[in-house]
């Protein structure tokens, strides 16, 4: 599980594109503006959201997000690492189809 940090001056930016973007207004309401007056508090959920669900079989990841190039770049590496930590392999052949031919 990945949780996607970006920090307030980041927000702002972004928000401020989808302001000056008519591409973009449809990314932007009104009440974001009054969610972001709430920083701290939104904050501390997210720490409290990610400590009740983070599990061993299961933990979160946080992910600074302020980069978009960057992000993807370590949410890549760690999925990639993870897989090859599985160590999948393709099932054995079915000695049955040796030699088949459908018709």
């Amino acid at each position: 599980k990945f949780m996607l940090h970006i920090g307030p001056e980041e927000q702002r930016k972004r928000l401020q594109e989808r302001v000056d973007d008519p591409t973009k207004h449809w990314k932007f309401s009104m009440g974001d503006l009054d969610v972001r007056k709430q920083w701290q508090p939104y904050q501390q959920a997210y720490e409290n959201l990610l400590r009740a669900t983070s599990t061993a079989w299961a933990p979160w990841t946080v992910v600074p997000a302020d980069s978009k190039t960057h992000r993807n770049l370590m949410i890549a590496t760690l999925v990639r690492d993870r897989l090859k930590a599985l160590k999948l392999r393709y099932p054995p052949d079915d000695p049955q189809l040796k030699g088949l031919i459908v018709q």
